[in-house]
């Protein structure tokens, strides 16, 4: 079956080449992030000032569904996916994935999976209505009809996952370059091998209890009815069982394009390679044990609580290694402040924020009193929007002058990187005091002692959109042309007059040579 070079979309459509795949990837996942944000400013204009103004409780409740599981599985997700697919065979000196046919259904399934998600708002009965975590009987007694649509999104999305996962996998154990041991691989290539080990073991448990959903709603079952003898906490169990390394799927990948960013920026060895290695998988493995530190509140033993409680304390001392490390990197280097720098620095501090929270979201009993507070929306979206955007905005930007060949406008960069960093903090951050005040998530109204934060969070949630534009357009117009990109890039990226030193020898701009 041997095909000609194929043009337009013919080209898209059948192509195996992994730099095509990680392209579609990430233009995918650009839709999504925006088509996610919409939503979020929906739910932001709404929550402007107290009352109803905008939108019925019934569509707001469905926003705040679509807007978590888009984000989630249709915007980070694909994004590190499609820079594994660009990145990780050129950072081991591998031609191609090791099944590329695979990695062509594994993108194109995406598309449709989505499309059934969204069609879900023009349905009977609207979108599904639970929040993206679609507890049960919620969710199987009380759901509007589209819920069955919904769950064969979720079985579509979870198949390209596990397909992608097994390509990575079979990629760096089978692919590498002679001479590349597991212990010379970039970082960004460790945290993507650890991170497709969780994705298959993660990914069946999501599809178990969606189908388990679908009996209940179908067949008759009483897997999460207590009125058949079933259990509605179960529900959660195997929900959060998958939910919470689910969250680190989502991170894992940032720390290694932040471990590729700060040696180069520092022009500096990343500080403790090894521990970094560790610390990922020790992360990766504690992930698995933790996920009921989202149950405090249904009732468990205390001996329940207090190894949860432990467990996920625990988990907060390999990622303070890495952000140690980090530091260590940047210290006494010869630091410049490109665009993926800033980013970088800024994934570091607010993702440290995020952390800390979680640390108080770890005790059980405080717990009690933030659970289901706007506390835990300002913990998570700590974590994740510096987490996961920010680090997949600066890989973009660290890796585009490699891609296309052009760089991209490093004022326009700075100008995204500032309104990103000013509307997610303003966003954010007053929900920390709402939420300990005692404001419930996921209502569409709230009590007047709320509207100064709620008012300061909506407007930092459209300066934050406006940013993601400038970044559009940055994108777009790289693409299309400019000035010309060196291998050098980073040593000299605005063509100043003076020069710094070269980077360190782990520095992954340039790819491994692929020895015959």
């Amino acid at each position: 079956m041997a095909h000609g070079p194929q043009t337009g979309l013919k080209r898209w459509l059948y192509t195996t080449n992994h730099k095509d795949i990680g392209t579609l990837y990430l233009w995918f996942s650009f839709a999504m992030f925006f088509l996610g944000g919409c939503m979020a400013l929906i739910i932001r204009a709404e929550l402007f000032e107290p009352g109803l103004q905008i939108v019925q409780p019934e569509f707001f409740n469905q926003m705040t569904t679509m807007h978590g599981l888009i984000m989630v599985f249709g915007a980070v997700m694909p994004a590190f996916v499609g820079l594994a697919n660009w990145m990780v065979p050129m950072m081991i000196g591998a031609p191609d994935m090791a099944l590329p046919r695979m990695n062509n259904w594994s993108f194109w399934i995406l598309p449709f999976g989505f499309a059934m998600l969204a069609s879900t708002l023009f349905m009977e009965g609207g979108a599904p209505n639970f929040g993206w975590t679609f507890y049960a009987p919620l969710s199987t007694e009380y759901a509007p009809p589209s819920v069955t649509f919904f769950i064969f999104s979720i079985h579509i999305l979870g198949a390209s996952s596990i397909m992608g996962a097994i390509n990575i996998i079979a990629t760096i154990l089978n692919m590498r370059a002679p001479g590349m041991t597991l212990m010379k691989m970039p970082l960004f290539v460790w945290t993507w091998l650890i991170t497709a080990y969780l994705l298959i073991a993660v990914m069946p448990v999501l599809a178990g209890v969606v189908t388990m959903m679908l009996m209940d709603i179908h067949f008759g079952t009483s897997f999460f009815s207590a009125a058949g003898g079933g259990d509605p906490v179960l529900f959660q169990h195997v929900f959060w069982f998958f939910g919470h390394p689910e969250v680190y799927i989502m991170i894992l990948p940032a720390f290694g394009i932040i471990s590729a960013i700060i040696p180069t920026f520092t022009r500096k060895p990343l500080f403790g390679y090894s521990s970094m290695v560790y610390a990922t998988a020790a992360i990766a493995f504690l992930s698995m044990i933790v996920w009921a530190h989202h149950m405090f509140t249904v009732g468990m033993p205390i001996a329940g609580e207090l190894f949860f409680m432990y467990a996920t304390m625990l988990i907060s001392v390999p990622t303070g290694v890495k952000i140690f490390n980090w530091v260590s990197t940047m210290f006494r280097g010869s630091m410049t402040f490109e665009t993926p720098m800033l980013f970088a620095i800024a994934f570091i501090i607010l993702f440290a924020i995020g952390g800390f929270s979680g640390l108080m979201l770890a005790i059980a009993p405080a717990d009690f009193q933030y659970h289901d507070t706007y506390f835990v929306v300002a913990h998570f979206h700590y974590v994740l929007v510096p987490g996961a955007i920010f680090s997949i905005t600066a890989g973009v930007y660290y890796w585009l002058p490699k891609w296309t060949g052009n760089m991209y406008n490093e004022t326009m960069g700075k100008v995204h990187f500032w309104l990103a960093f000013i509307g997610l903090n303003l966003t954010f951050f007053p929900m920390h005091f709402v939420g300990l005040a005692g404001m419930p998530r996921r209502i569409p109204d709230y009590a007047l002692q709320f509207a100064d934060f709620n008012q300061m969070a909506s407007m930092g949630a459209f300066l934050f959109g406006a940013a993601q534009v400038v970044f559009l357009f940055n994108v777009v117009r790289t693409v299309m042309g400019g000035k010309k990109a060196t291998d050098k890039v980073w040593d000299n990226p605005e063509g100043l007059e003076w020069t710094v030193p070269s980077p360190a020898p782990y520095h992954t701009f340039s790819t491994p040579p692929v020895i015959r």
